[in-house]
């Protein structure tokens, strides 16, 4: 991820590359967002690194049912969390420094924005 941001712009969400001294950026609406995030998935698709849960859209968002989220180190000392989503059995996610940096940073970020700004309008 590093090089990659994902940021929220007001109701609109941001997309930044960076490679060496050169930075872009993109400032989309949640529809755009949404055809980018469908036609990723469609393009890892074809290339064999899809889904493999059969989920056309490439998208799928399971609501965390642990009672809690565990957070350590492992063996390594490389971030773990460790939880449980839907129906898919308990897990253990591992991170790397920059990875768990982005999520922490980008997590806070949302959360320091105001409510009715981290709404979704619906219907997109």
């Amino acid at each position: 991820m590093a090089g990659i941001s994902v940021t929220l712009d007001g109701t609109n969400i941001q997309l930044a590359f960076q490679k060496g001294e050169q930075s872009t950026a993109v400032v989309m609406d949640p529809h755009a967002a949404r055809s980018l995030v469908k036609a990723l998935g469609q393009l890892l698709a074809a290339i064999g690194e899809g889904a493999e849960s059969g989920d056309e859209d490439g998208e799928e968002i399971l609501d965390v049912t642990s009672s809690s989220i565990d957070i350590g180190m492992d063996e390594n000392g490389q971030a773990v969390l460790a939880l449980q989503a839907g129906m898919l059995a308990p897990f253990l996610l591992r991170l790397k420094d920059d990875e768990a940096r982005h999520i922490a940073n980008s997590l806070l970020e949302i959360l320091n924005s105001p409510r009715d700004v981290r709404v979704s309008l619906g219907g997109h």
